[in-house]
């Protein structure tokens, strides 16, 4: 289970904290989902889940003020002793001195947003899909190409680096370079980024390492960058069959969503730059309806029938 430190959120959200006396270093949030604990105020505890974060808004804070200080106090009490991770007043609700209270007698952090409520709740989940999405680590190059995640993979020493430095050249940018670590945020979406320790940098045998941020400038790299085509490079065989239609797509999985894949042969004298720019332009151009290798085929089928009629 992968978790998450509360301090990135508060860092994230820009959230205030009201109960400094409570130390919350070390909490870790392992939940994706947040919970409005509107129910458990009324005394309604089951299938209560603790782990999230708690969230209050005008609904649970109008409820709280219909019951009394005393009451409020009571439930308060009961819902922190379930040991939260936080809770989080927003629209800047005011927290009474008596919920500071009970949160620094049960050691539950509360904190306050000017955000609106849904709009809160609706950042805190994606930021945190994303924060704890299941995840791999693969060798490989990650680049942005016309705005389509290309994952370019292949043995060491195939060309990989230098492929991506040539696509850098021609305006496109780079996210990571021999690791790319790989989160699945939802079962559409993979996110692709680098390791922090070797962001932005590149090996090229022969050479070391460059920096691309440096030599190129900040429009050269990117942080992250969804997966969308996987490009792998192979040695040429002469006794092999390649793939010279395309009309039938082959793809690779990574954990458990299924991604385009083509398998290229390496060869000298190929462009692995255009080779990469026209198979991201080809994906695009597949995206909004258009196939080439269909097309193609169709002409083929439609001459073939003319040319039969054409006979009799």
């Amino acid at each position: 289970m992968y978790t998450v430190k509360l301090t990135k959120l508060i860092e994230k959200m820009e959230l205030e904290c009201v109960t400094p006396e409570v130390d919350y270093a070390n909490i870790r949030l392992t939940q994706t989902d947040v919970n409005r604990p509107a129910l458990q105020l009324t005394g309604f505890f089951e299938n209560f889940d603790s782990e999230r974060v708690q969230v209050i808004g005008n609904v649970e804070y109008s409820y709280m003020q219909q019951l009394g200080e005393e009451k409020t106090i009571e439930m308060v009490r009961k819902i922190m002793s379930f040991k939260m991770p936080c809770i989080v007043f927003c629209r800047s609700l005011p927290v009474s001195e008596g919920i500071k209270k009970c949160a620094v007698e049960a050691g539950v952090p509360v904190f306050s947003t000017s955000k609106t409520t849904s709009a809160f709740m609706a950042e805190v989940i994606r930021w945190l899909n994303v924060e704890l999405a299941p995840r791999i680590a693969i060798h490989g190059v990650l680049v942005d190409v016309y705005g389509e995640g290309l994952l370019i993979m292949g043995e060491s020493g195939i060309g990989k680096s230098e492929a991506a430095l040539e696509l850098i050249k021609r305006g496109h940018r780079l996210v990571a370079d021999d690791v790319v670590e790989i989160k699945k945020v939802s079962d559409d979406t993979l996110i692709g980024s680098s390791p922090e320790n070797i962001r932005h940098l590149i090996e090229l045998r022969g050479i070391g390492i460059i920096d691309v941020k440096t030599l190129f400038g900040v429009e050269a790299v990117k942080n992250t960058q969804s997966i969308n085509l996987v490009i792998k490079l192979e040695e040429w065989h002469k006794d092999k069959e390649y793939d010279r239609l395309g009309i039938e797509e082959q793809y690779t999985e990574f954990l458990g969503n299924k991604i385009v894949c083509h398998n290229i042969p390496i060869r000298p004298g190929r462009n692995l730059a255009i080779i990469c720019e026209s198979a991201a332009v080809n994906y695009r151009q597949k995206k909004m309806g258009y196939n080439a290798a269909k097309e193609f085929y169709n002409r083929m089928a439609g001459g073939l029938m003319k040319h039969n009629e054409d006979d009799d």
